[in-house]
Formats: C-alpha cells, structure tokens, sequence
C-alpha cells in the first residue's frame, strides 16, 4: 500500500481525534445505549436506535483513523527539493492581485480548500511543488486555464 503524506500538524491532529474518539466518545456511547435499553422496547426506542446510529459511526471513524495513521508518513520538509513542498504556505495569486490566496500542500487525509489546504495529488499543488517564488505557473482546471504568480514562501 502507498504510505498517506500528513504534516506532523496534520498527524497530531488524526491522532487527538483518534484518541478522543476512543476515551471519551466511544464510552460515552456505550452508556447511552445501556441507558436506552433500559427504556424497554427496542423496536420503538428511537433513542437506542439514535445511539446505535452514533455507535456506527464512532466505530468507522476510529476504524478510518487507525488506517490512515498506520500507513502515514510524516513528511519533513527539509529533506525535500526546492521552495515548494508539502507542508510551508505558499502565498499566490491567479491573474488579480485582488485574488491572492495562501496555500498549504498537504496530504490528501488532510486536505480542505475552503481554509487553503491543497490536496498533495491536486492539479495546483503539483504545478506549485518545486517552484520558486517570483515563478508562474498555469493550471488546466475545469474552468479552463488559470495562471498563477508565486509572491512568497513562508515556512512554518
């Protein structure tokens, strides 16, 4: 199996989730679910089929965290080539200035747009690894060709 990319942020992360998920949700659970046996008839016990619902759920979670942690791999930044790399914000801007945004590249396990965490696999993040600042680089994207200028590199 390919090892999962995460920054050590995103790896603490997964595994306070994880933890939680095991000390605090999983036997919080457990007791609403004895809780609403008690209750009676289970075929009309809306709050024991609630917390069975929640149960799946904890448990798949847990199951997909323990998966992703097994197979990840923290990856140090310094060990890598050029300016770009997975892990340091790169701040861009596509065209207008006023549309300059700050990207991570991170591991696909932690990837979120919306707060500029670039999916390591995505079109972006591979045109933007090993680049410089003050390069340019364009991305085919479903809304066609979008060009991007690299204004700076900070590294966390």
């Amino acid at each position: 199996m390919d090892k999962i990319p995460l920054t050590r942020a995103g790896y603490d992360a997964l595994d306070e989730e994880l933890k939680t998920l095991k000390s605090e949700e999983r036997p919080a659970i457990i007791a609403a679910i004895a809780e609403a046996r008690e209750h009676g008839d289970l075929s009309e016990n809306a709050e024991y089929h609630s917390a069975r619902e929640k149960q799946s759920f904890i448990e798949g979670r847990i199951k997909e965290l323990e998966a992703i942690l097994a197979l990840s791999e923290v990856i140090d930044p310094a060990r890598l080539p050029g300016s770009i790399y997975s892990g340091p914000p790169t701040t861009t801007t596509a065209g207008d200035p006023d549309e300059e945004r700050t990207f991570q590249i991170v591991g696909e396990a932690e990837a979120n747009l919306e707060r500029g965490l670039l999916n390591l696999k995505s079109p972006l993040a591979r045109a933007l690894i090993g680049k410089d600042e003050g390069d340019a680089i364009e991305v085919r994207t479903p809304g066609g060709v979008r060009s991007y200028e690299i204004l700076n590199v900070r590294y966390l």
